[in-house]
C-alpha cells in the first residue's frame, strides 16, 4: 500500500470509531464519493442491515443527473432521507468516512437535514 492509502484508511477507522462510541444505538449515515458518482446508505450497525440507501445511479436519479456535482449530492441526500424516514429512522450519525466534510460530502448532509433526518 502507499502512504496515501494507508493515511486514508487510518482517517476512516478513526472516524468510525468514533461514531461507533457516540452513536448511542442510532443508525449511521455512511457516504462514499468516487470521480463520477456518490453513494449514501443508512446503517443499523447493531443488526448489520441497510435500512435506505440512495446514489446517483439509482434509477430514479440517473436521467436527472449528469456528474457527480454538488447539485447531484443535494438530490442524493433528499431521496435517502425520504427513504430513511419512511422506513421509520429519523435518527441518524453521519460517516463521512476519510472525506473532508466540505464541497460534496457537506451538500448531501445539508440536504438529508432538510429533508427530516436529525443527526
Amino acid at each position: 500500500m502507499t502512504r496515501d492509502v494507508k493515511q486514508t484508511n487510518r482517517r476512516k477507522v478513526r472516524t468510525r470509531f468514533s461514531i461507533q462510541a457516540a452513536a448511542h444505538g442510532r443508525a449511521r449515515l455512511s457516504v462514499f464519493r468516487s470521480g463520477r458518482h456518490i453513494y449514501a446508505q443508512v446503517i443499523k450497525d447493531d443488526i448489520g442491515v441497510t435500512v435506505a440507501a440512495a446514489s446517483t445511479v439509482d434509477k430514479d436519479l440517473k436521467a436527472k443527473v449528469k456528474s457527480a456535482s454538488k447539485d447531484a449530492a443535494v438530490l442524493v441526500g433528499k431521496l435517502l432521507a425520504e427513504r430513511a424516514v419512511k422506513a421509520g429512522v429519523k435518527e441518524v450519525v453521519f460517516d463521512r468516512g476519510s472525506y473532508m466534510y466540505h464541497g460534496r460530502i457537506k451538500a448531501l448532509a445539508d440536504a438529508a437535514r432538510e429533508a427530516g433526518l436529525s443527526f
